[in-house]
């Protein structure tokens, strides 16, 4: 049976309730830094191993498995024990299995390490959004907002794991790359110990016209949020996980160090980043089909171009390609959040990413096996690999037709603000 409501007075104060949205983004910036060091990495770790790129991106599957697979129990052990112990164990397990994930001696030792640094990463979305869409509301603030500046990052740890693990694998070999990193995920483990008290989950803010939804409603949302999230797992994994070799493949003349093909990454991240926050505030004041639809129209036209370009034309097409990939995710986690109740949305975002991150773990073998079989053939690499993306960009799409339209939507998911 579910533990009653807390009253006002139990409920963090606001200043501690920003406090714990700091932490949470912080989290969502080291979750995805550490689970996208090793695609970089790899470009200093061949030589070491002797392995080519398809065997060893091989290496990293069983932590995407991971990260998808422990989004159950994290989930559930979020909502029944503690979301805020929960993330401690995150920031302390995933920092310590990265920082001897470094110390691997074999090929089987790395992938062992891999594969429990995404165990422990599988803890922060189920349990670090439901904690951050609680506090969210709590404060009167836009939930749309929130999601957008939490994705953004995220996005920051993808774009700063390909600028930092190309610079510390130039500089101080490939397992720097994932030592320094760790520890200082250790390190925000013991402040969030000793800054975030374990407590009740936050009074929700009230809200103009909230009421249930019709069940017709929830499920057509569901059975589209469904489609997107296998097809978009797929894609967001696949796009970053090939980009720092796409351009080492074809940026040459731009960047031929591990550190100069980081660089462009990371820039194209950052600029991409920023489609989180524009989709979260226009999310605060359109109905999520309105936003929906004209992103998901971006992804297939720009993987097909990204099939193709070379040079600078590939970098304009791969910054739009990640805006619009970056950006469904918002949309992805708005809709959790705006049809689930807190109760059990910690566990309702654990079987969203659960699927998500699943769905993500086909990506290494795909861009693995179409890649290298695609090498000196037609249409050959990396353009197999973005036309069987571009396919799963349409499917995207498609889903979007078929979202709820409702004009309500905006009046409802907006809490009063404080007076």
């Amino acid at each position: 049976m579910p533990s009653p409501s807390p009253s006002p007075a139990q409920s963090p104060s606001p200043a501690e309730s920003r406090r714990v949205i700091a932490f949470i983004n912080a989290g969502h910036f080291v979750d995805h830094l550490l689970m996208l060091v090793f695609p970089t990495a790899v470009l200093g770790i061949g030589d070491r191993f002797g392995l080519g790129f398809g065997e060893l991106l091989g290496l990293s599957l069983g932590g995407f498995i991971a990260f998808g697979a422990g989004s159950i129990p994290a989930g559930w052990l979020g909502d029944r024990w503690s979301r805020r112990n929960m993330m401690a164990v995150f920031f302390l397990g995933m920092g310590a299995s990265a920082a001897l994930t470094g110390l691997a001696p074999s090929p089987a030792l790395l992938a062992v390490g891999l594969t429990v640094t995404g165990l422990f990463g599988a803890i922060y979305h189920p349990v670090g959004t439901a904690m951050l869409t609680a506090h969210a509301n709590a404060l009167g603030g836009r939930m749309g907002r929130a999601i957008g500046v939490n994705g953004v990052w995220g996005n920051l740890g993808i774009a700063v794991a390909a600028l930092a693990t190309g610079g510390l694998t130039q500089w101080f070999g490939w397992r720097a790359a994932f030592i320094a990193p760790g520890v200082l995920t250790m390190a925000l483990g013991v402040a969030f110990l000793a800054l975030v008290p374990d407590g009740p989950a936050p009074v929700k803010a009230a809200t103009r016209g909230a009421g249930r939804l019709p069940r017709a409603v929830v499920l057509r949302a569901f059975a589209v949020l469904a489609v997107t999230t296998v097809a978009g797992g797929v894609v967001f994994n696949a796009a970053t996980l090939a980009l720092p070799k796409l351009f080492d493949e074809r940026l040459s003349l731009l960047a031929h160090t591990p550190l100069g093909i980081g660089a462009l990454v990371s820039a194209v991240y950052v600029i991409g980043a920023t489609s989180q926050l524009i989709v979260g505030r226009l999310l605060d004041r359109r109905t999520l089909r309105a936003i929906f639809m004209p992103l998901s129209f971006l992804q297939a036209p720009c993987l097909i171009l990204a099939g193709f370009a070379t040079g600078w034309e590939l970098v304009a097409v791969a910054t739009v390609m990640m805006f619009a990939i970056f950006g469904q995710v918002t949309i992805n986690d708005t809709m959790v959040a705006k049809y689930t109740d807190d109760a059990w949305r910690s566990r309702a975002y654990a079987i969203r990413y659960l699927i998500s991150f699943a769905a993500s773990a086909v990506a290494v073998p795909l861009v693995a096996v179409l890649h290298d079989q695609g090498v000196g053939a037609a249409p050959g690499g990396f353009t197999t690999v973005m036309l069987a993306l571009a396919g799963l960009g349409g499917a995207i799409f498609l889903s979007s037709l078929a979202f709820p339209h409702r004009p309500d939507e905006v009046a409802v998911a907006q809490p009063v603000a404080a007076e």
